[in-house]
């Protein structure tokens, strides 16, 4: 049988080797005296403040312990929370994940748990330490999995929450999981749920679903604000607080996503329609200061929407206004990044000559391709896939103009990039985009396509 060694045989191997008393620890590390007698003698567990306290006088790394104490007095004693609770922050703190999933997995046989292990997982969660909040989500979710609770559909809720990031093919599975416990959250939580997950529809492209889900937070959006203004009893300042936006604003999202699916279906005329709708804002009765913030950024998205579903069914006229729109705007990264797609579809799609308006854009095309990711769901999502459309209709563009090495510099980039987000329809759209010119391409550009194309074949992003 394993001998498993003790963190007190430790303690006391430190004291003999440095020639050190009880009493002499004691008041160095400030922990006391009669404590560590109670800890080597009866074997009584040292709190985890205290046997911080030891380890720094013991001049040993932060949690130098954890693992023995999580084996001597966690896993081989009865659990108990008051031990555990403590030693759950401490290894967030540390990004110590693997002892929070030992300690987690051996509490968790016990479903009483599941309420404090809850508890603590929202407050790691609210402190922005969500890999460290995971595992807590995870094991409450799997103990109620049979339960038609809030608490288990907040918890799917906060682990869709922490998975989204650049890889898509594992966004999708994050979204199709977790929009079945949509209707179990709490009637306002929902709202924020389903612009979470339509933000994530929006960057895969899964226009049917993005319909149907920004239709949904639509509809639910106008009961709560008809609620909220029949009910004067209903806490309204409350609610604001629980949302990430002002309430209205859920309904105007809705409509400039539905705008989104007919702009992506070729439908202008009807994404024209849903743009005046979000625009006309009359109805809304709030008036304070951050209401008409909103207000005013949906008056400004609509009039570059109508440039935009303007310029991409076809009328050129209003590109001379649209790029001076975009010239005086203070433009945000995804702004910007969806401005310039915008123009480069309409480029490549009816043959038009806009190398002085990338060279007016060209130190905006150099910042926003170096931009670092943003914790953002919207701008983490829709960004990184935005500019990765963006960086295809440029090396499109190029290389139809004759300009391969601005060409293929963008087009191998997209190839790269595609491996990164796992998006199988970019990387075809490369491979096929590559071979068209592939003539014009020397040695080492075809030998980095080739490295990218075998990896997107290991990936099993396309097959031959």
């Amino acid at each position: 049988m394993k001998h498993t060694p003790t963190i007190s045989a430790e303690f006391e191997d430190y004291l003999k080797q440095n020639d050190m008393t009880l009493s002499q620890f004691a008041e160095y590390s400030g922990v006391h005296q009669r404590t560590l007698s109670h800890w080597i003698t009866q074997h009584r567990p040292v709190s985890i403040q205290q046997l911080d306290r030891i380890t720094v006088a013991m001049d040993l790394p932060e949690g130098y312990f954890y693992d023995l104490y999580i084996e001597n007095y966690i896993i081989d004693l009865s659990p108990n929370f008051r031990r555990i609770e403590p030693l759950l922050y401490r290894c967030a703190e540390l990004d110590k994940l693997d002892a929070i999933r030992r300690m987690v997995g051996h509490i968790m046989d016990n479903p009483l748990y599941a309420t404090r292990l809850f508890d603590v997982a929202e407050a790691l969660f609210e402190q922005g330490r969500h890999a460290a909040a995971l595992p807590l989500y995870e094991n409450v979710a799997e103990v109620e999995k049979y339960q038609h609770s809030e608490r288990l559909a907040t918890c799917q809720y906060r682990i869709f929450s922490i998975q989204v990031g650049d890889d898509q093919s594992r966004n999708l599975k994050a979204a199709t999981l977790f929009e079945p416990f949509v209707e179990r959250l709490d009637e306002i939580d929902q709202l924020d749920a389903l612009k979470d997950l339509a933000n994530v529809y929006r960057s895969l492209r899964l226009w049917d679903r993005l319909d149907v889900t920004a239709r949904k937070m639509r509809d639910k959006a106008e009961i709560q604000y008809t609620l909220e203004h029949q009910q004067k009893k209903r806490k309204s300042a409350e609610i604001e607080k629980r949302l990430s936006r002002p309430l209205f604003v859920y309904i105007t999202y809705a409509d400039l996503l539905c705008a989104s699916v007919c702009e992506a279906q070729g439908d202008y005329q009807q994404a024209l329609q849903y743009t005046y709708a979000y625009v006309n804002l009359d109805w809304v009765k709030e008036t304070d200061e951050d209401t008409l913030h909103w207000i005013k950024l949906f008056q400004n998205w609509a009039l570059c929407n109508t440039y935009v579903n303007k310029l991409l069914s076809g009328d050129i006229s209003v590109l001379p206004d649209y790029v001076e729109y975009i010239s005086v705007s203070s433009n945000t990264t995804k702004e910007m990044v969806t401005q310039l797609l915008n123009i480069m579809m309409a480029a490549n799609r009816f043959q038009v000559d806009v190398d002085e308006v990338l060279k007016q854009f060209e130190t905006e095309i150099d910042s926003i391709t170096q931009q670092q990711p943003s914790a953002d769901m919207y701008t983490h999502q829709v960004v990184p896939e935005q500019l990765t459309r963006f960086k295809y209709e440029l090396a499109k563009y190029y290389l139809n103009k004759g300009n391969y090495s601005y060409g293929f510099k963008n087009l191998l980039d997209v190839l790269s990039k595609s491996l990164v987000i796992n998006k199988e329809a970019f990387f075809i759209s490369c491979i096929r985009l590559f071979e068209q010119f592939k003539q014009f391409a020397d040695f080492r550009l075809c030998t980095k396509y080739e490295s990218l194309v075998r990896e997107g074949r290991k990936e099993r992003l396309f097959y031959y």
